[in-house]
């Protein structure tokens, strides 16, 4: 029963794609969760979440420069153990409780449908169910597609209870924040205090102090900050998340600071999903769904790298807790899910059916 029912929470309320397999017609899920919570942590590897620190990579001084300390608090003798120190809340509550995909150990695979393998078009793919070819960059233009979060946002049941806080300072563009008018908080940009109260103030000050050229990914735990403010004060059904930092420090080819930032977000989940699972009308009712936008390279030559050209970058993950989702821990079937069938995986969720680029 697990089983179907993972494999339903996969591809309920989605078009069947060509080369896919139907989804099973008889089974009905558990009833779906009021509210959604979506974190993303961008360019994070399934190898790191579910094998733990590349031993090979600690021990290499050129991506980490303090290789002694950085194994006392990541090495371990064996992926189990390593993939329990960098991400506890992963291994020690979502394991338990919720589900994870895309250990490809046991051929359990999560690819993008996109053919560009960067943070754009993934996240497009994630929200809008479709590999768009025309999205290629990173470009900061208006996605012509419609997204789950801006069709949730047009429906009364949803109406000024989706928003979304983000890192990266594409996702206004990526949601397409001018037309959908889904409020879309993103990189330095300024919250307004009196929608999330004295903390957001101090953190403004904090993000004016900090920038320091046009267009920079904003501190993840700055993101988190605000959108906890906003959780608490206002009581969104959908918030989306979306860290960058992980993704960032990947580029700069600093493999302990991918490292620190992945076991920081962690911590961030940890804390968000206790908040959840001790305040009314979220206790168990609400679901965590968190994933991301691409892979990375698979060897230790081009773990920092993602593209067309660079093997392992089509491959992700999803990790997801809540009161509709079955205590399967890792899922070890062998299946192929793809990125675009998320969006209407989110729709499915909280009770909707998301049909790509129709409101």
């Amino acid at each position: 029963m697990k089983t179907w029912f993972a494999t339903l929470l996969l591809f309920a309320a989605l078009p069947v794609f060509p080369g896919e397999p139907a989804p099973p017609a008889a089974f009905q899920p558990v009833a779906p969760a009021h509210n959604l919570v979506i974190v993303t942590i961008d360019g994070f590897r399934w190898q790191e979440l579910f094998t733990g620190a590349d031993p090979a990579l600690l021990s290499n001084s050129s991506v980490t420069p303090d290789t002694s300390l950085m194994k006392m608090m990541y090495d371990a003798p064996d992926e189990a153990l390593r993939r329990r120190k960098l991400l506890p809340f992963f291994w020690n509550v979502i394991a338990e409780r919720g589900q994870l995909y895309g250990n490809r150990h046991y051929g359990n695979k999560l690819n993008v449908s996109n053919l560009y393998h960067l943070s754009y078009p993934g996240y497009a793919e994630m929200f809008t169910g479709q590999a768009d070819w025309r999205i290629s960059s990173n470009k900061k233009k208006p996605n012509p597609n419609v997204n789950v979060l801006e069709y949730l946002h047009g429906k009364e049941a949803f109406r000024d209870k989706v928003v979304a806080f983000t890192s990266w300072d594409v996702f206004p563009y990526i949601l397409n924040e001018k037309r959908s008018g889904l409020p879309v908080n993103s990189g330095y940009e300024e919250q307004d205090e009196e929608a999330t109260g004295e903390l957001t103030a101090s953190i403004n000050h904090v993000q004016s102090q900090t920038v320091c050229h046009e267009g920079a990914t904003r501190h993840d735990q700055l993101t988190f900050m605000v959108a906890r403010a906003y959780l608490e004060r206002h009581r969104p059904r959908v918030l989306f998340i979306g860290l960058g930092e992980s993704d960032e420090y990947a580029h700069t080819g600093r493999y302990d600071l991918y490292l620190q930032q992945a076991a920081k977000a962690d911590q961030m989940l940890a804390d968000l999903w206790y908040w959840l699972q001790t305040t009314p009308g979220y206790k168990n009712n609400t679901t965590l769904l968190i994933t991301t936008d691409h892979g990375r390279g698979n060897r230790t030559t081009t773990w920092s790298k993602h593209d067309l050209v660079t093997r392992g970058s089509s491959q992700t993950w999803l990790a997801m807790i809540g009161p509709g989702i079955p205590a399967s821990g890792e899922v070890k079937q062998e299946q192929q899910f793809y990125q675009r069938q998320l969006a209407g995986l989110m729709a499915g969720l909280v009770g909707e059916q998301f049909a790509e680029g129709k409101l």
